[in-house]
């Protein structure tokens, strides 16, 4: 008589066990065991990634908010120009990801490393095309977004070197999208804490001049900020080159591959379209906001760099459903891809649904961590409670459009920015701030109205599946 079979059931690891092994560096094969451990093992690190890149913005801008309005505008304008080189540096990061990860999942970490150099190759031509230009156009630039004479004289510095060192901000993204491909999320979050440290201490010391530093003004905290994400990228460099579990470059590796380089640059070009949409349109958002005047536009730049601070952490959550539905096509498990995306999803609406609560509660306080200036704290608060409204949307159409870039297809969510940002977003905020006399509030109340219609897209996309047999 045969002996009777004992299941053992192990149960899952304590939470803040799994917690340590996130923020150590995870070796676990995120094709296999629970999903909802992947997500937490992935997303924390992710998370963090993207609140300490977050913190560069904020420390900035907490800083600038005690130079005064045209300090902070300044900020705002080059920021909005800055955001066409993060296009590019997003767009390249996901197809990177993409590839990455699909490699990975192929159990071929050559291959991964191959298009990690490749990603390169592209991220440093790209970074000699645009920052070149921009070092030397930088005043003309801060003209052409309608900056004021007095602006122009104190942030032509800023601009000049925000602008012209923008390919560090493309090689941080990059070498961060090899990272988050190959799953190791802890490493990029790890090498962003070193960036942060020096900026944190740069920043008050070259804007004020304490101690020996000279004081710079809104000029040191680009130097800063320049300074600490250079670094940062030396020591991306340094733990690629050393390699890790899961990737690592060799020098035979270090050499243009044409055929992985075509196929990225083919996947790449319609992510970069996508970002450069989603970031013409923020350009276009700004431009309307100038109209009435230094003060509304101090408003919208904290009230935007407060929400980017929440987003980011968001986006982390997304880069994690990225990760794990290119890792888990390339092992060919598309259904444990799928749930993975409406889980994450799920996590994402819960918290940025919390936090929308909390900023229409306390917009004001929150504010005046930023600053005093009476004219500046109330149309602040107006713009992030409105802004506010639309977190839930926020939640559900990035999560879902990252899905779609996840797995290579970077078609479906640059057709969506397009309808949703300039066919929508952008003739909307005219209509309602210059037109039907709503002010600078109209150019916000249309930002909630164009994210809910393109979360509302993303999900009908991605509930069709076509995204499933997607080739990279």
């Amino acid at each position: 008589m045969p002996a009777e079979q004992v299941t053992v059931t192990v149960p899952p690891p304590p939470i803040w066990s799994s917690i340590r092994e996130a923020l150590r560096g995870s070796h676990q094969d995120f094709t296999k065991g629970s999903l909802n451990r992947a997500i937490l093992l992935l997303a924390i690190p992710m998370i963090l990634e993207m609140v300490l890149e977050s913190l560069f913005a904020v420390v900035d801008v907490f800083w600038v908010g005690r130079l005064g309005a045209d300090a902070i505008a300044t900020v705002g304008l080059t920021e909005s120009m800055l955001s066409l080189v993060m296009a590019i540096g997003f767009g390249l990061s996901l197809s990177t990801t993409a590839m990455v990860a699909r490699r990975i999942g192929e159990k071929d970490p050559a291959g991964a490393a191959v298009a990690g150099v490749q990603a390169i190759v592209i991220g440093v031509v790209f970074s000699a095309m645009v920052g070149l230009p921009c070092l030397f156009y930088a005043p003309n630039l801060l003209r052409l977004m309608g900056a004021s004479p007095q602006i122009v004289a104190t942030g032509s510095g800023y601009a000049r070197i925000a602008l012209g060192g923008g390919g560090v901000i493309m090689m941080l993204f990059l070498n961060n999208a090899i990272f988050r491909g190959a799953g190791d999320a802890a490493i990029a979050m790890r090498l962003l804490w070193v960036s942060n440290i020096i900026n944190l201490i740069l920043d008050p010391c070259l804007i004020f001049g304490w101690g020996p530093f000279p004081k710079l003004g809104v000029t040191g905290a680009a130097l800063a900020t320049f300074t600490g994400r250079s670094i940062g990228v030396l020591y991306q460099f340094y733990r690629l080159l050393r390699g890790s579990e899961r990737i690592r470059i060799l020098r035979s590796q270090l050499r243009v591959n044409l055929g992985v380089l075509l196929r990225l640059l083919r996947v790449s070009l319609t992510g970069i379209l996508q970002f450069l949409i989603a970031h013409t349109s923020w350009i276009g958002l700004v431009r309307i906001v100038s109209v009435f005047g230094s003060d509304a536009l101090a408003g919208y730049t904290i009230a935007i760099r407060i929400l980017i601070f929440i987003l980011l952490p968001s986006w982390g959550l997304s880069n994690a459903a990225a990760t794990l539905v290119g890792q888990n096509l390339g092992a060919k498990q598309p259904e444990r891809a799928q749930i993975s995306v409406w889980r994450t999803g799920f996590y994402n609406m819960l918290f940025l649904g919390i936090i929308g609560v909390i900023f229409l509660v306390f917009a004001t306080p929150v504010v005046r961590l930023f600053t005093n200036d009476p004219a500046v704290v109330p149309l602040a608060a107006t713009c992030l409670r409105i802004l506010s409204y639309g977190n839930i949307a926020y939640a559900y159409g990035m999560v879902m459009l990252q899905a779609f870039n996840g797995a290579g297809d970077t078609v479906t969510p640059t057709w969506v920015h397009f309808f949703g940002f300039w066919l929508l977003e952008i003739p909307l905020a005219y209509f309602l701030a210059i037109p039907a006399h709503v002010g600078a509030n109209g150019v916000y109340i249309s930002i909630v109205v164009a994210e809910a219609a393109i979360a509302t897209a993303g999900v009908l996309l991605f509930r069709r599946g076509r995204w499933k047999g997607q080739q990279i």
